[in-house]
C-alpha cells in the first residue's frame, strides 16, 4: 500500500512583519512615515537656508544677538575694565511655535483593496507636500519682514544695520521683475549692500519664482555666469546651481509674489506682472497671500497680511536672516486597532509645530518690483524704511 504523504503547515512570509514577528503590518507604518518625509523633504528649502533649532519644555526659544564692538588705543596706567562705550552691545530675540500644524486624510479600506496602485504613499506624498508648503511660506514671510526692519539693538549711541530693499528695474511696473538683466543688477547690488553692513559671505542665498529663475538662467549663461561644469539639466533644476555674486539661487512657488504666493496672472499694472494663465492651473496655485497676523487663529507670532507683499518680488538673504523653532519635526501618526475596525479604515495624519521670524535683519534683502523701495505697499510691520542704514 502506498504510503500517504503528509503536509506540513505553509510557511507564510508576512511583507509587513519586522523580522517574522509582532504586528503584521508594522512596515508598512514605516514605509508610510518615510513617503511622508520624502514628499516633506523634497520640497521644503527654507528649512536648512535659515538657523534651525528644537524646542523642548516651552513655548518660545531665545535668541541671542550682539552688535559690533570697536578697538580702543591704551592708555598707560589705566586698567582695563571693558570699552569705555560699553560695546558690544546684546539683545535678544524671541520666536514662539504656532499651534499644531495638520495635514490628514481617511482612507477607507475597501478603498485600498480596490485600487490599482499603492494608496496611501499617494496620499502620503501629498500630505508631506502640504505640510512642506505652510513651512516654507511661513519662513520666506518673515524673510521679508525683517528686510523692512532695523535692529533689534537699540542702545544709546549705537546704530546696528537693518534690512535691505532693491528695487528690480527703475519703472513703475511690475512686470520689471521678468526683465533678466534688471535682476541681475538687483542681485549685485543685493551683495554690495550685504558686504556693506558686514553680513558674512557665506550661506548667501536668493530664492526667485519659477519663470524669474529661467529667465535669468538664460542671462546668466549667455554670459558666463554660470559654471561650465554645471550646464545642463543641472542648471534647469533651481537648486542652488546658479550663482550671481556668491549668491546662490533657488526657485520656488513658496515665496511671496505680487500679493500672492509664486506667480500672479493677468493684466500687467504696479502690483501685477502681467503674466498670461497657462490655464487649468488649479487652485493650489497663485493662491493669495493669507492673512497671518496673531489675530488668525492658530498663529501666535506676525507673519504679515496679503497686502503687505504688493510690490515683492524675490528674496536674498544669509542663513543667519531668520530662523525656525521646531516643537515637534514633520512626524506621521495612524490609526489602528478598535478604531480602525470601528470605522473599516484609517485616519492618516502628518504634524508638526513650528515658528519663524527674522533674527538679523541685516542678512535679509527684500525684492521689490512696481513702486520704489520703502513705499507704503511695502513699508509694512510698524518699522518705517529705509531707516535701516
Amino acid at each position: 500500500m502506498a504510503q500517504q504523504a503528509t503536509h506540513s503547515n505553509a510557511s507564510l512570509t508576512r511583507q509587513g512583519q519586522s523580522n517574522a514577528a509582532g504586528d503584521a503590518r508594522a512596515l508598512y507604518l514605516k514605509l508610510f512615515s518615510g513617503e511622508m518625509f520624502k514628499g516633506f523633504q523634497h520640497n521644503a528649502i527654507a528649512r536648512d537656508l535659515v538657523m534651525k533649532r528644537t524646542l523642548k519644555n516651552g513655548k518660545s526659544l531665545q535668541f541671542v544677538y550682539t552688535g559690533h564692538t570697536k578697538a580702543e588705543y591704551h592708555v598707560p596706567g589705566q586698567s582695563i575694565l571693558g570699552n569705555s562705550d560699553g560695546s558690544p552691545p546684546v539683545a535678544e530675540k524671541t520666536i514662539t511655535v504656532d499651534d499644531l500644524l495638520i495635514s490628514s486624510a481617511f482612507v477607507y479600506e475597501l478603498d485600498e483593496t480596490l485600487a490599482h496602485y499603492e494608496l496611501r504613499g499617494e496620499i502620503s506624498k501629498k500630505i508631506g507636500y502640504a505640510l512642506a508648503q505652510k513651512y516654507d511660506r511661513l519662513i520666506f514671510r518673515q524673510i521679508a519682514k525683517g528686510a523692512r526692519q532695523a535692529s533689534p539693538i537699540t542702545k544709546s549711541g549705537f546704530v546696528e544695520p537693518g534690512g535691505t530693499q532693491v528695487r528690480v528695474g527703475t519703472n513703475n511696473q511690475a512686470s520689471d521683475a521678468y526683465v533678466a538683466a534688471s535682476l541681475v543688477n538687483a542681485f549685485y547690488d543685493a551683495a554690495a549692500a550685504l558686504d556693506e553692513k558686514g553680513v558674512s559671505s557665506e550661506g548667501r542665498v536668493g530664492v526667485l519664482n519659477p519663470r524669474q529663475y529661467y529667465e535669468l538662467i538664460q542671462q546668466v549663461g549667455d554670459n558666463g555666469l554660470v559654471n561650465r561644469d554645471e550646464q545642463g539639466t543641472s542648471r534647469q533644476k533651481g537648486n542652488g546651481i546658479v550663482e550671481i555674486a556668491g549668491i546662490k539661487i533657488y526657485k520656488s512657488m513658496n515665496i511671496p509674489f505680487f500679493g500672492s504666493y509664486g506667480t500672479k496672472y493677468g493684466s500687467a499694472s504696479a502690483t501685477n506682472p502681467g503674466v498670461t494663465s497657462p490655464g487649468n492651473t488649479g487652485s493650489f496655485v497663485a493662491e493669495t497671500a493669507e492673512d497671518a497676523r496673531a489675530s488668525v487663529t492658530g498663529i501666535n507670532g506676525n507673519y504679515g497680511n496679503a497686502t503687505d507683499f504688493a510690490n515683492s518680488c524675490g528674496l536674498i538673504f544669509q542663513k543667519e536672516g531668520a530662523g525656525v523653532v521646531e516643537a515637534i519635526g514633520p512626524q506621521v501618526q495612524v490609526t489602528s486597532g478598535d478604531v480602525s475596525v470601528v470605522y473599516q479604515g484609517d485616519v492618516i495624519l502628518g504634524r508638526l509645530a513650528m515658528g519663524a521670524d527674522f533674527l538679523n535683519p541685516a542678512a535679509c534683502v527684500e525684492l521689490v518690483a512696481g513702486a520704489a523701495a520703502g513705499s507704503s505697499g511695502n513699508a509694512a510691520f510698524g518699522t518705517t524704511y529705509p531707516a535701516n542704514a
